[in-house]
């Protein structure tokens, strides 16, 4: 056969009438047909290579078995696989297939590739963004069932699923505290948003919790790069009382407070400790020494948010903030306070 194999020749081959052939590929639930028809059925269809419009099963059910993962810049930055792969582990298990639309942030083509996503039937989507920030869904998606991922609603009511930042950095304090630290400082991002405003929310908390006071002058605001973690330590080192600990906004900007420690000739760990926050693999391992930071669950959330979009598929109804611990990594950069 050289076109492509019909339902009506499936039929043929397996003596029985078209309607039987699409109840058994279709797996229509209550039809009655007997196992050793089915089994003809499916061996004719094996033989034929015949394989099922999808296209048009889902103007039928109204279900296409698609969703879709809409990213701003997501794709091109080190989180996007993990971010991806955990999103399309959860819709494969579930029987769905996911549809990747990298719109580089640009608002057109984001309706454009929306508008064209709609037309493919997909009954939901994820809307990622490249770090937790919050967001205004764009209007093409009224009508979608939609969950949002690493970033949250400006208004609305809609599941999201994001970083646990405050804990965290809870977590990061509480490490440097256990080992014997008392001067702790915060190098953070010049700009405020959720990621920022939790993980200062985080490392406050934690210094109230143990008694330590918060000294202004060891929170330096700058830019979240390697430059920016450079300028912001070396005010922190060359201060008449400089810290024995510093918790960075992220491992970019630890890598700036490596940097002026060398500068220095202050040791990394001996004399002042770092932890990070994100565990960038091209980063955190690649110190010396390695980076101790705090791992951004990029693979379990994108799990978690496939789920809950599958979830309101289903009947489900929106739940709002979704929460997702951040692992403390131990590698080399914390240890007790030089003597």
């Amino acid at each position: 056969m050289t076109r492509r194999p019909r339902i009506r020749d499936v039929a043929e081959l397996a003596g029985v009438a078209p309607s039987t052939v699409s109840v058994v590929l279709n797996d229509t639930a209550g039809a009655r047909v007997a196992g050793s028809t089915r089994d003809r059925v499916r061996a004719a269809a094996a033989e034929l290579g015949y394989v099922p419009n999808s296209f048009a099963r889902g103007l039928r059910t109204r279900r296409s078995g698609t969703l879709a993962f809409i990213g701003d810049v997501i794709a091109t930055t080190p989180y996007a696989g993990e971010l991806i792969q955990g999103a399309q582990e959860a819709a494969w298990e579930a029987g769905y297939l996911l549809m990747l639309v990298n719109t580089g942030g640009d608002a057109q083509l984001e309706e454009r590739a929306v508008r064209a996503l709609r037309r493919q039937q997909v009954e939901g989507a994820l809307y990622a963004t490249m770090y937790h920030r919050a967001v205004t869904l764009p209007e093409v998606l009224d009508g979608l069932p939609t969950v949002l991922l690493d970033a949250r609603p400006v208004s609305g009511t809609a599941t999201f699923v994001v970083p646990d930042e405050q804990a965290g950095a809870e977590d990061a304090v509480e490490e440097l505290v256990r080992l014997g630290h008392r001067r702790i400082a915060f190098v953070r991002d010049l700009h405020d948003g959720p990621a920022v405003d939790r993980r200062q929310r985080g490392y406050e908390s934690r210094l109230a919790a143990h008694g330590l006071e918060l000294d202004e002058r060891l929170v330096v605001r700058e830019r979240s790069d390697s430059a920016g973690g450079e300028r912001a330590a070396a005010v922190l080192l060359d201060a008449p009382d400089p810290p024995t600990a510093v918790f960075t906004f992220n491992d970019q900007m630890a890598i700036g407070v490596y940097r002026a420690a060398a500068a220095r000739g202050v040791r990394i760990p001996q004399d002042l400790s770092v932890i990070g926050f994100d565990d960038l693999y091209v980063v955190s391992s690649e110190l010396t020494p390695g980076l101790t930071t705090m791992a951004l669950p990029h693979r379990e959330m994108g799990r978690l948010a496939a789920r809950a979009l599958i979830a309101e598929l289903d009947g489900g109804e929106p739940t709002g903030e979704q929460l997702v611990p951040c692992p403390l990594v131990r590698r080399g950069s914390a240890a007790p306070p030089h003597p």
